[in-house]
């Protein structure tokens, strides 16, 4: 397995400086997800409304990130990314300065918000563009580990620090709804870190010229398996779509009274393990293949998150969360290996966007639909059951669909 030192030398200057905008990125989406359903229902929002505005907020990230993968080969990944960065600040300001749901519309529309403590917007597929043209194949799958795992600890972090920040904040005599906006604050200043960070990036992460001309879609010889990929990941992100941090993390709030620090602490856990279990896919990845690892590892983990609901109290749910954490990622950097294994490099970029963008897609369609059950104390429990199942099957979907074309690196 690759290790950060061994790592280090094949990054360069860009790639630590990638991770550092993965790290910087993934913290503020992690304070923000533990707080944001929140403080939505603290503005006096509906179950039902939050889900639809965080559907729409999906959808919009999905709809720019498309158009900016799409074109970050050729106008520039640099720019893009810059630009990616500057549209979390435009979301961030008027989600913290307004209470007025058309504003919040626009803004989650319109700009880049994370509901779920994963990624969203462009920079994910930029960024494995980015990494993959300066890495061996033979490492990637490595890199790309260490990658998810900085990411998941500062994901882990974020949420430790923004619910416990929050319940200080309320102890020492703030209103909820002002402890959460101090933290939407927060998520912005973030945007404008990143624009800088970006904006230090040279020309060596821009991409080479094109073998081939590109398609519509960025795409031209990989067009079918990508599409096809696209089309298995936006149901396994349309399952996820029902379980997002931000939802979660309501649901623990209401079924069991759970306080924001707490929250915080419950997933500060359940991201380190996340983290961690992507470390652990490499070497299952050399000994059985990339597409094995990623069912075998992934039907337990989506098993342990139908129990969730089922558990009679607090302890034993958080128990059935934090074993679904400690696997649920070794799906994720060999699905990124994957991908970029069968694509050319001069398709890295939009194929990663494409299937990025599916993934966004499914996810951005299942909240509006999970909001009005977390509204009915009998079916609160559902969407965890939905998203497992739904889970499952796209896991004996891929299984069937590539097991025939199996990559080990």
């Amino acid at each position: 397995m690759t290790s950060p030192a061994a790592a280090h030398p094949l990054l360069g200057p860009d790639g630590r400086l990638l991770f550092v905008t993965r790290a910087a990125r993934m913290f503020s989406y992690g304070f923000l997800s533990v707080v944001l359903v929140l403080y939505l229902a603290g503005l006096g929002f509906s179950e039902g409304r939050i889900g639809l505005l965080l559907t729409l907020t999906l959808v919009g990230d999905t709809l720019i990130s498309l158009w900016i993968t799409l074109h970050a080969d050729r106008v520039g990944r640099k720019p893009m990314l810059v630009l990616g960065a500057a549209l979390m600040l435009l979301a961030g300001i008027p989600f913290a300065l307004s209470g007025d749901f058309t504003v919040l519309v626009l803004a989650a529309t319109f700009g880049v918000i994370s509901p779920s403590g994963n990624e969203v917007g462009p920079f994910l597929a930029i960024e494995q563009a980015a990494l993959s043209q300066v890495l061996p194949e033979d490492r990637r799958t490595g890199v790309f580990a260490w990658y998810n795992l900085t990411g998941s600890f500062a994901t882990a972090l974020g949420a430790l620090a923004g619910g416990w920040l929050a319940q200080v904040l309320q102890g020492a005599g703030l209103a909820p709804v002002a402890s959460y906006r101090v933290l939407v604050f927060a998520y912005a200043a973030v945007g404008l870190l990143l624009v800088a960070l970006f904006a230090k990036l040279s020309g060596a992460v821009e991409a080479p010229p094109a073998a081939a001309t590109a398609g519509r879609w960025g795409l031209h010889a990989s067009k079918g398996v990508v599409l096809k990929l696209s089309a298995l990941f936006s149901l396994d992100a349309f399952a996820g779509g029902f379980v997002i941090q931000s939802l979660v993390a309501y649901w623990f709030h209401q079924r069991f009274g759970v306080a924001p620090g707490t929250l915080g602490s419950i997933f500060f856990v359940a991201n380190v393990l996340a983290g961690l279990s992507s470390l652990y896919a490499v070497k299952l990845a050399a000994r059985i293949g990339l597409i094995r690892t990623m069912v075998v590892t992934h039907i337990p983990s989506n098993v342990l998150l139908i129990l969730v609901p089922l558990m009679p109290n607090l302890s034993l749910a958080v128990a059935m969360l934090l074993l679904r954490f400690s696997i649920s990622q070794m799906d994720v950097p060999t699905r990124q290996a994957y991908t970029m294994a069968v694509v050319a490099p001069d398709e890295r970029s939009a194929a990663a966007g494409v299937t990025g963008i599916a993934r966004t897609t499914g996810a951005a369609l299942s909240p509006v639909l999970a909001g009005p059950l977390l509204a009915v104390p009998a079916l609160a429990g559902l969407p965890f059951l939905l998203a497992g199942g739904l889970k499952i099957l796209y896991d004996l979907l891929l299984y069937r669909s590539f097991r025939n074309s199996e990559r080990t690196r």
